[in-house]
């Protein structure tokens, strides 16, 4: 009899079913263990698998789970810490959902039922293509609350600036094109929007707008007089809008309006925590020009242990920063397509990263320039990935020898 225990956990929100098997894929319990997503029900787990392991002499015990969601967070830190499966040396294997997939493929026909599911994870950990799971280090998973909030803002951010931009457009049909101050979201131009249409800014004194637009820009504006005659051509121009209608439009851009601010509020809220919660780690990447504290945090809270990867390749892996290989023959695709998979965030924050960077050194800004004038369409976004996955070796070695960055060739900033 096998001295190891694997056992397959489907985890959903409210019930997980658990499935056990030994190395040789034999099933030692006929039918799967339903149990409650809950500490009570995580102790039901845990008794039933000792008693198990007691009953085929069992040595050690590996679960195997699917990382859904935080679903698998709380089962996979209470089993760890349990003092009754300590004993078994247990390893603890949370597996991405897409290689349980792929995993579930090789199997024809198979329905798809929790229990069923859960036996298809034990197998995925009986057959050794995954590694153990380590226990969550608790100072990047708080980082990781953060930095990935911060993601979902931004995002919601974006939706709501292109909504904004479609109820300006319908409002003011010439704003969008012809926008006299640098931010369309600015001061002074939410002020114009909100406060006047194409009528008002066309029939009213040149002087009246001037003053406004310098009352609102705090006297900052270079030449507020070439901006008023900008916007009164732009306002003549313009279609106008049925007055029932434009009141609709109006009330919907200012809900849109206080939802960006709202927003934005909220941006600057997180953003003045992440010099604090940085100080935790022992990291340099806020030395590279260009990097500040919300893009270091970004990185490290979703790199964690710069020990988990053996190279750098490994890390553009998690990325997700690579690209398929088609090549049948004698032929090889030379335009080939990012993979989809890996991690969204750290992609996300290494291409904003990539992006600023770029603009403040000169290895990286050459690099891109070289990338974005290799292709006619798709210029810059080809050549921010590339520079991302450019960025990828740097960042290893800085995490894992503590150096401070030095651009290579010219002082370091």
């Amino acid at each position: 009899m096998s001295s190891t225990l694997i056992v397959g956990i489907d985890i959903s929100s409210e019930l997980n079913a658990a499935s056990f098997i030994d190395e040789a894929g034999n099933r030692l319990v006929k039918k799967a263990l339903f149990f409650p997503n809950d500490l009570d029900g995580a102790q039901q787990l845990i008794d039933f698998t000792v008693s198990i392991a007691q009953q085929f002499n069992i040595s050690s015990i590996k679960f195997g789970m699917e990382a859904t969601s935080h679903y698998a967070w709380h089962l996979h830190t209470f089993l760890a810490s349990s003092p009754e499966l300590a004993p078994f040396n247990p390893l603890f294997y949370v597996i991405n959902p897409s290689i349980i997939k792929s995993f579930k493929g090789a199997y024809i026909h198979l329905p798809k039922t929790d229990s069923i599911d859960a036996a298809v994870i034990a197998e995925c950990v009986r057959f050794g293509q995954v590694k153990p799971t380590p226990l969550p280090d608790l100072r990047y998973a708080a980082l990781q609350r953060l930095t990935r909030m911060r993601y979902h803002i931004v995002r919601s951010l974006v939706r709501e600036k292109n909504r904004a931009l479609s109820l300006i457009s319908f409002k003011f049909s010439t704003y969008p094109s012809e926008c006299p101050f640098s931010n369309i979201f600015g001061k002074v131009s939410l002020a114009i929007i909100e406060n006047f249409t194409p009528d008002d800014i066309a029939s009213m004194p040149l002087d009246d707008l001037i003053d406004f637009i310098v009352k609102n820009g705090n006297n900052r504006l270079s030449d507020p007089t070439q901006i008023a005659k900008t916007l009164k051509a732009a306002a003549n121009r313009a279609y106008r809008l049925h007055p029932d209608l434009a009141e609709a439009n109006d009330l919907a851009l200012s809900m849109t309006l206080e939802n960006i601010r709202f927003l934005e509020s909220q941006l600057k809220k997180l953003d003045g925590k992440f010099k604090r919660q940085l100080k935790a780690f022992n990291q340099t990447l806020t030395t590279i020009p260009g990097i500040g504290d919300v893009l270091a945090a970004g990185i490290i809270a979703e790199i964690g242990d710069i020990k988990r990867f053996n190279n750098e390749a490994a890390l553009a892996k998690y990325a997700g920063l690579i690209w398929n290989k088609y090549q049948s023959g004698n032929f090889n695709a030379q335009d080939t397509s990012l993979v989809k998979c890996g991690d969204q965030y750290l992609r996300y924050y290494l291409v904003e990263a990539a992006n600023c960077v770029r603009v403040h050194t000169v290895r990286f800004k050459e690099y891109y320039n070289k990338k974005y004038r290799e292709v006619p369409k798709h210029q810059h976004k080809r050549a921010l990935v590339l520079t991302a996955r450019r960025l990828i070796p740097l960042i290893f070695a800085m995490l894992s020898k503590g150096q401070l960055y030095q651009e290579r060739g010219v002082v370091s900033i």
